[in-house]
């Protein structure tokens, strides 16, 4: 067949052709062969093939004997198919296994290797009632032990990538400009610019482009400032005022001024789940849910709850907070805002206690400054008792002088008409010193008019909250009580500025003061031990500052929530038969109360005409 050829070039490539068709022989089962090949045997002679066929261009002696074989096999396979689709069964001689056998040691002759097994009957090739041959067990082997080495050393790369890159991304979340809060409040909605007043600037006696702090640069923003810049080393901190005060406006005018460059801010939330959420949004951590090594994991990493994926996340903090340290020489700052929101029990405590922990450490090391802020006192509270390093930044309302003059700026912010100083110190008189409040009324058409519907939307919600109601039914009985002891802390808070403002008036009339000072007159303060007397119910005082009636701040002193509070609280004190209506809601209580310690006696089987005694002895015998 291969003697018409006269080319040696085309008579190597049919060299090579007949062992290819061959081995595609061996593969497909046939009704006239005598045996099943066997695959991984097979695959095997497939892969020495191909060496072979780049050995036959070099020995030329072993092709010719190669090509009579070749020639037999070829004439007497029946096809000359290279597809791997079955082949037609034409009538041919079956072949033996022993000729299989002599070709394949041929081929393991011609490629330099040592025969798989012995010339003689089919051992590799799975014939039937014969074993299977020693090829196929070692290379089973020797396949699953390096797919495992392969797959366990892929996987300690990709794990210790995996680290590496959630690191990475915390020290993202630190870089300049990165912190979402503060993208929000870059954003802002800004108004369209238009002509101001000119005459109105010549009012002002301060810079327009300087700093400012919601209007006002606030005595409290130094410190905010230098915190936020690192340079408040070994302490952490916590914002205790009453809400809306501007608390969290220092500290994003603080990161605004450095970009947020290693600062992260992270709001509270009473569901602890979403709180996990928000703070891995801040640190731009994952918690693990972002890894593809799900499939080797026994457990799922958030059967532990939301306590311990963030302390997952302050453990990976932790790392990044050190290599910062030691990189610039300055701390990291992490601020929690509004950690009021968290529940005041069991598993609200124990996450403040949880961030607690982390700040003393951090603290210490120097390499993470964490900050605090809250509404209410009983985070302060909570905290106070495992605090060793930190410090408690009080934010008041402004003074009536800084109110005007804040006032003043808002009101030609707003873009709305010029009003005159008496109109201004009107609305600073109703509603006081707090920012959100002034805000409010100085972008109103009318400042007054605006200013006396805010109080009496204040006063519609106080008399919603705690309204005393005369004749009460048993089952409102406990928030009466709770009611009652509130108006008795609200009305001393009246009195008390009454009295406050009739010693002012005295001192002017006797030259010892300035008419000016009964413009300055603060909130009435009183103490936290005199309030539980007042009440008779201290842990009613908790339930007040949650709602924002009162205020209590780190000196243990109790005010009114804001002047909307406080004038409110006079008007309804200041009502006829106040005093009066209290009194009976109380008695009401009393009495509801001794009801519910009465015990009734029946008699039964008591006919008419019976007569019961009953006998008090109140200096007999006591009986057990």
């Amino acid at each position: 067949m291969f003697a018409g050829r006269a080319s040696q070039k085309e008579e190597n490539k049919h060299q090579g052709w007949w062992l290819i068709e061959a081995v595609h022989h061996l593969n497909m089962p046939c009704s006239r062969c005598a045996f099943l090949p066997n695959t991984t045997t097979n695959l095997e002679v497939m892969l020495r093939i191909f060496h072979a066929q780049a050995s036959l261009r070099a020995r030329s002696a072993v092709r010719k004997v190669n090509a009579t074989a070749a020639q037999r096999v070829w004439s007497k396979s029946g096809t000359r198919s290279l597809s791997n689709q079955q082949h037609p069964h034409l009538p041919r001689r079956p072949i033996t296994p022993n000729e299989l056998t002599a070709a394949k040691a041929q081929l393991e002759a011609v490629s330099g290797e040592l025969p798989s097994s012995p010339v003689g009957p089919a051992i590799g090739f799975n014939a039937p009632g014969g074993g299977g041959g020693g090829n196929g067990v070692r290379d089973a082997v020797l396949t699953t032990v390096v797919g495992v080495i392969v797959l366990f050393t892929g996987g300690i790369v990709y794990m210790a990538w995996y680290k590496e890159n959630v690191l990475w991304k915390i020290e993202q979340a630190f870089s300049a400009g990165y912190d979402p809060a503060l993208e929000l409040a870059k954003n802002a909605i800004k108004k369209p610019a238009e002509a101001a007043d000119p005459s109105a600037n010549e009012e002002l006696e301060w810079d327009l482009e300087g700093p400012w702090t919601q209007h006002l640069r606030r005595e409290e923003q130094d410190l905010i400032d230098r915190i936020i810049q690192g340079k408040e080393i070994g302490h952490y901190f916590i914002l205790l005022g009453p809400k809306g005060t501007g608390k969290t406006t220092m500290v994003l005018d603080a990161m605004q001024a450095v970009q947020a460059e290693g600062v992260a801010m992270c709001d509270a939330h009473p569901d602890l789940e979403v709180f996990r959420l928000r703070l891995g949004k801040a640190l731009n951590y994952e918690y693990n849910e972002d890894t593809q090594t799900g499939l080797f994991q026994r457990r799922d990493p958030r059967e532990g709850g939301p306590a311990l994926d963030i302390e997952r996340a302050l453990n990976k903090l932790e790392k990044v907070a050190l290599k910062h340290a030691k990189q610039t020489g300055k701390p990291l700052i992490l601020v929690l805002n509004n950690v009021h929101y968290f529940n005041h029990d069991d598993d609200g405590r124990n996450m403040l206690l949880q961030f607690q922990q982390r700040a003393e450490a951090w603290a210490a090391s120097g390499i993470l400054t964490m900050v605090f802020s809250s509404d209410d006192f009983w985070p302060f509270f909570v905290m106070r008792k495992n605090a060793s390093r930190m410090h408690v930044v009080s934010v008041y309302d402004l003074c009536a002088e800084d109110a005007l003059t804040a006032a003043r700026r808002m009101r030609l912010n707003a873009r709305q008409r010029k009003e005159s100083p008496e109109v201004l110190q009107e609305v600073v008189k109703i509603v006081g010193g707090r920012l959100t409040y002034l805000g409010k009324a100085t972008k109103a058409p009318d400042m007054v008019k605006h200013a006396r519907h805010m109080l009496a939307v204040e006063k519609a919600w106080l008399l919603s909250q705690i309204g005393l109601i005369p004749d009460c039914d048993d089952d409102v009985m406990d928030e009466q009580k709770w009611s009652s002891c509130s108006w008795l802390l609200l009305r001393e808070f009246v009195r008390k500025h009454q009295q406050e403002i009739q010693r002012k008036q005295e001192a002017v009339a006797q030259g010892e003061a300035k008419a000016e000072e009964l413009d300055n007159i603060d909130l009435p303060r009183i103490s936290y031990y005199e309030c539980r007397q007042i009440m008779t119910r201290p842990d009613f005082m908790d339930e007040l500052d949650r709602k924002n009636i009162i205020a209590i701040d780190i000196n243990h002193d109790v005010t009114p929530d804001s002047w909307l509070i406080l004038h409110a609280a006079e008007e309804v004190v200041g009502e006829d038969g106040f005093d009066d209506l209290l009194d009976s809601v109380r008695d009401r209580v009393d009495e509801i109360e001794s009801l519910h310690r009465t015990r009734e006696l029946t008699f039964k089987d008591v006919d008419a005409g019976d007569r019961i005694r009953l006998t008090v002895d109140k200096g007999g015998e006591r009986v057990v």
